[in-house]
């Protein structure tokens, strides 16, 4: 679609020429977000500074007939922010102020373009934290945490993105400005705020995120178990909670991801002869924690653990968890491509399902490494290859739709944190019967009557 010049000249002049990009060169890095499978060139990108602007930009993709799609900083991995063919990206990158923090009321006010570690950064030193902690936290935006609903490692013990939003400010697929949730309390009415968050960018685009701030832990404490079979890593996640213990972060890696991160700048000393590392955090009342951590380590022990080890200072803390953070980087040291899975199962199941992600794998010939979010059963088996071989494409697809399969069958999900999109718009019938998926049809229809916002992601059919 060719972008009609009274379209183009008037978003120019509202947002500035230099903000509005419609040359191939300059538009190249908007066709794909961190899912390089799936790409899209945008007929133009508008990049605009005020919530004002992004209602007239929606207002004017409406006027013209234009699909349009909100991104933030492209760190999405299931392709929800690749454009519609023919469509408009409305990049948020420049709406990226801290507008307000009261500790008094533990609110930040701010800009969907802010990254999620810069608001921690700035509130840490007043004892206080945005929870949410996805891998990309140091990339990522949090106006794209509210559009994947986004969860991180911590997010066992403190939830996902919802749990820490109090209200929203949305610009409407139509371009109205309306207000989702309560600021300063509980809101009255249905909770419309619960319903956009995780919405994928379907619903509208958020301007303006009244956020939750957490008081800081007074103590944490990291413990590293390692051992000979994944399968007595993923037994003792689920004694640890079985024993009613709810720690901060159960994350387990298996060898071939602990080979890849000790390989890269950001090796972390985990043991590379082990058959997987659980990463186990607690945190809370420092005279609270002794207990938890003995506790913890009989479990870890009677479960074939070959060593458990403690981050005794700081800096080792922050290095056992920026090598599992940086694990989906260092893939990119195997292979050009990497397919990041996101099926959730029973977290009783993590010891059944795991060996057989791993046949499945190996039956089709792709290679497979697992990093998982044990605690809450949300796992990540990670496939690398090399997209321009439609070969082991091919293969590598046939495998993903088995993965799915069986997580389903075994009583799990088809995403936890990375969203529908694209990539898993497919497998949507797997979980879901046709009435319920007629029934978020109608849903989605009453809060996009055109249908132009953020066409095709989510829901079967609906491209």
């Amino acid at each position: 679609m060719t972008i009609p010049r009274e379209m183009l000249e008037h978003l120019k002049e509202m947002v500035g020429t230099r903000f509005v990009l419609n040359h191939a060169t300059e538009m190249l890095p908007y066709e794909a977000d961190g899912l390089t499978e799936f790409r899209s060139p945008p007929a133009l990108v508008v990049l605009p500074k005020t919530t004002e602007q992004v209602q007239e930009c929606v207002k004017t993709c409406v006027r013209f007939g234009f699909p349009f799609t909100a991104r933030g900083a492209g760190t999405g991995l299931s392709g929800g922010a690749v454009p519609a063919p023919g469509g408009v990206v409305i990049s948020l990158s420049r709406m990226n102020r801290i507008l307000e923090v009261n500790y008094q009321d533990r609110t930040a006010v701010v800009e969907p373009g802010v990254l999620n570690l810069e608001l921690s950064e700035l509130t840490s030193p007043q004892g206080f934290v945005f929870m949410p902690d996805p891998a990309s936290q140091p990339a990522c935006t949090l106006g794209g945490n509210i559009g994947e609903n986004a969860g991180g490692p911590h997010c066992l013990k403190y939830g996902v993105t919802v749990n820490h939003v109090r209200a929203l400010e949305v610009v409407t697929p139509t371009g109205d400005l309306v207000t989702l949730g309560g600021a300063r309390g509980d809101p009255v009415g249905y909770d419309l705020m619960g319903l956009f968050i995780g919405s994928e960018g379907t619903f509208g685009i958020a301007t303006r995120l009244f956020l939750r701030l957490e008081p800081a832990p007074e103590a944490v404490r990291t413990v590293l178990a390692d051992y000979t079979s994944i399968a007595e890593a993923c037994q003792t996640v689920s004694d640890i909670i079985a024993g009613g213990m709810v720690p901060t972060a159960l994350e387990i890696m298996d060898r071939r991801t602990i080979g890849t991160v000790e390989a890269s700048a950001l090796a972390a000393g985990y043991p590379v002869d082990a058959e997987a590392v659980l990463i186990i955090e607690v945190d809370g009342l420092p005279y609270s924690l002794d207990d938890q951590v003995d506790r913890i380590t009989e479990i870890c022990r009677k479960n074939g653990a070959r060593s458990v080890r403690f981050a005794s200072e700081e800096s080792e803390r922050k290095r056992l968890w920026a090598g599992r953070k940086a694990a989906f980087g260092a893939s990119g040291r195997v292979s050009p491509d990497l397919l990041v899975q996101d099926a959730v199962v029973p977290r009783t199941r993590l010891a059944e399902i795991v060996p057989q992600i791993t046949e499945i794998c190996d039956r089709h010939g792709v290679k497979v490494s697992n990093v998982f979010h044990a605690g809450d059963g949300n796992l990540h088996p990670n496939i690398g290859y090399d997209r321009r071989n439609t070969e082991e494409t091919r293969r590598v697809k046939e495998a993903l739709a088995e993965i799915m399969a069986v997580c389903v069958a075994t009583g799990g999900t088809i995403t936890g944190e990375h969203g529908v999109g694209l990539e898993k718009v497919d497998f949507m019938p797997l979980y879901f019967d046709r009435a319920t998926k007629e029934a978020m049809s109608r849903v989605r229809s009453v809060w996009d009557p055109t249908g132009l916002c953020n066409p095709g992601k989510v829901l079967p059919g609906e491209n």
